[in-house]
């Protein structure tokens, strides 16, 4: 058979003609391609062909799909993640942000013939062009709603006091002061390394700091309150040498407005770690022993993926952890919790899984956390640096325990986190829920409060951890309620003066404020920071009074009834909480916990049921808060559990004070 020609009407114009080989016996016709403006996800709209920005991009996130990109693809994706704008261009890139980049990047309306480059997985549709974006916008419910408090609600900063160190790790101590650790060579020449706060005696900085001493680095080391009697402090690891074995020891007393004569107690020839360790974490565990995981082994050196026990158990020796291992250098200071129904928590780089609390092995693997929009390697621990936080339990306790992680980075360029993720890992198939934060943050800080909700403060915008590695930092804070429905949690709060970056803390003060310490960047920009600053919550700028309570019984037993004493003024609903003594480095609280037990009051009394077990209120010392309505008292400390792995006659030696059991 002979070939053909077809003849075809382009316009009223231009004629085509077209040569068919001889035995095809049709003959296809396709469309030029156009945008996609049906069968788009959830409630985007197209909206037209626009300008790339002059001199920058509009967009920063940006996706190359090769061979799959489609408007559904992308627009899914920036979805998922927050961003209520996304554009296509070059057929192969996608790209999410917000609509108001569009005006603040110089970008302007382009004829939808410019706009003429197909999709690379769907040449049916057309995905931007040459410098030029098919741009899509959200126009459904709000995929976030941030809020905008203002004036008391806001919360403010507040200078404290002058330091005399620039700490890097801080804690609350149950003698109603706060003690401050720092590195070798960060301080002056002649800083003794540790430190101790009363802000009993604010006006006057010689007897709000008292000197204290340790013998090795604590440079990158862990720390937590013991639960013995006397709520003893551990420091645990460090910087090189010995220091990296090093195991010290406070036991806190004197009381605020009378100093205290105590010191660190420390001898690494008789107490040590079977391994060395920089950048470790540690736990109390529901048998009053600590857990001491990972790090590495000093001095940037390599990795120790393992954890080992103190008091180390007779003929015990490390457990090796193929997952820190095999995530190394990204899973140092990993995050650890106790977990309702048995079980330990832990979340490294951009993993988590669920331990065996005897054998440690693994119980559960978790769904990877979801990073960035552009980047699913992003992080959360050092040195992609974000922070955590356990969400509050209440009565009846029966509800699985929320993990709330919030910031990172990624690997390379330091791209930081916009976004928190959380979960409940103890449910059947837990999955992570993601809410986009008001920006990006990195090394940053998150401290529990009182009322059940959280402080996000610190950090940089940019970067990862490390000395001269984070840009740009981030002086606003940032209020967490997870009461609210998500991705309306979180509210824009008062800024700082002070930049507060790598080596920064935050921690809860008896008095319902943050003490906020800290910041060790060497980038040559900003300070060291000796300044003490405090966040004061709104609830403390509302004017109303304050109640209060006493209590003669600060040793309680899980399950156990306990009375006493308050003085409230009509504020609303009475709650009492309980929150973990903490130490904060690295973004990671260590013993940070939250319950809200049952409490029932009549006239002048409360009683109060203590939490049922260890597992849903680990061992150790808790801040007691009242709060009338919104407002809570001033704090006291309560022990829970008791000491039943006999701390209080550890270590076995005569040169370190023994409180007993």
């Amino acid at each position: 058979m002979a070939p053909s020609f077809v003849r075809a009407v382009l316009s009223s114009a231009v004629w085509l003609s077209l040569f068919v080989p001889s035995g095809t016996s049709s003959l296809i016709v396709r469309q030029a391609p156009a945008p996609q403006k049906t069968g788009l996800p959830g409630s985007w709209q197209y909206q037209g062909c626009i300008t790339e920005g002059t001199g920058a991009r509009i967009w920063k996130y940006q996706i190359i799909n090769e061979n799959t990109n489609t408007a559904t693809a992308c627009l899914s994706q920036c979805q998922n993640f927050g961003y209520q704008a996304a554009g296509l261009e070059y057929g192969t890139e996608c790209y999410c942000g917000d609509v108001v980049d569009i005006a603040a990047a110089g970008s302007t309306t382009a004829p939808d013939t410019d706009c003429n480059v197909a999709c690379s997985g769907d040449n049916s549709y057309v995905c931007g062009g040459g410098n030029r974006l098919s741009w899509y916008q959200w126009t459904g419910t709000p995929l976030y709603v941030w809020n905008y408090p203002t004036g008391a609600a806001a919360g403010r900063y507040e200078l404290l006091i002058g330091g005399v160190c620039v700490p890097l790790l801080t804690t609350s101590g149950v003698n109603g002061k706060y003690t401050f650790v720092e590195k070798y060579g960060t301080g002056p020449p002649n800083s003794t390394g540790a430190y101790e706060l009363d802000v009993a005696q604010i006006g006057n900085p010689t007897l709000a700091w008292r000197t204290m001493h340790v013998k090795t680095d604590v440079f990158c080391s862990a720390g937590v309150t013991l639960p013995d009697r006397v709520g003893r402090q551990i420091n645990i690891g460090g910087w090189s040498g010995d220091s990296t074995f090093g195991i010290r020891i406070y036991w806190p007393d004197g009381s605020p407005g009378v100093a205290g004569v105590n010191d660190w107690q420390e001898n690494v020839n008789e107490l040590r770690l079977q391994r060395g360790r920089w950048y470790p974490s540690a736990m109390v565990m529901t048998n009053g022993s600590i857990l001491v995981i990972g790090g590495e082994t000093g001095s940037n050196g390599p990795p120790q993926p393992n954890l080992e026990l103190l008091p180390p158990p007779p003929g015990s020796g490390v457990v090796d952890l193929d997952w820190l291992q095999r995530t190394d250098p990204n899973n140092l200071y990993p995050f650890l919790a106790v977990l309702p129904s048995g079980g330990i928590f832990v979340a490294y780089y951009n993993e988590a899984r669920i331990l065996d609390e005897v054998t440690f092995a693994t119980i559960k693997t978790l769904p990877n956390l979801p990073g960035s929009v552009n980047n699913p390697g992003a992080g959360r621990s050092y040195p992609l640096e974000g922070t955590a936080m356990l969400l509050p339990q209440y009565a009846p306790f029966n509800a699985p325990l929320g993990i709330l992680i919030c910031g990172g980075s990624t690997t390379g360029a330091g791209i930081a986190v916009d976004n928190c993720v959380s979960t409940t890992p103890e449910s059947a198939n837990p999955q992570w829920t993601l809410e986009r934060m008001p920006s990006q943050r990195v090394m940053t800080c998150m401290t529990a409060l009182p009322d059940g909700t959280f402080m996000i403060l610190n950090g940089a915008h940019q970067g990862v951890a490390g000395f001269g590695l984070g840009t740009s930092p981030n002086l606003n804070a940032v209020l967490y309620d997870p009461s609210k429905p998500v991705n309306q949690r979180m509210s824009i709060m008062a800024n700082t003066t002070i930049a507060r970056m790598y080596h920064s803390e935050a921690i809860l003060m008896q008095d319902g404020r943050v003490l906020v310490s800290g910041s060790d960047p060497q980038d040559g920009v900003n300070p060291e920071e000796y300044r003490v600053e405090v966040f004061v919550p709104p609830y403390l700028l509302s004017g109303a009074a304050r109640p209060s309570f006493t209590i003669t019984n600060t040793q309680w037993q899980y399950g156990q009834s306990i009375s006493i004493s308050v003085t409230l003024h009509g504020g609303g609903a009475t709650r009492v909480s309980l929150l973990g003594a903490e130490t904060s480095t690295h973004g990671n609280s260590m013993g940070q916990r939250t319950l809200f037990p049952a409490v029932s009051c009549a006239g002048a009394t409360c009683t109060i049921t203590a939490p049922p077990n260890v597992h849903v209120a680990p061992l150790g010392w808790y801040q007691l808060f009242l709060l009338d309505g919104p407002t809570p008292s001033n704090s006291q400390w309560i022990r829970l559990g008791g000491d039943p792995a006999g701390l209080g006659n550890w270590p076995p030696y005569a040169d370190f004070n023994k409180p007993g059991v």
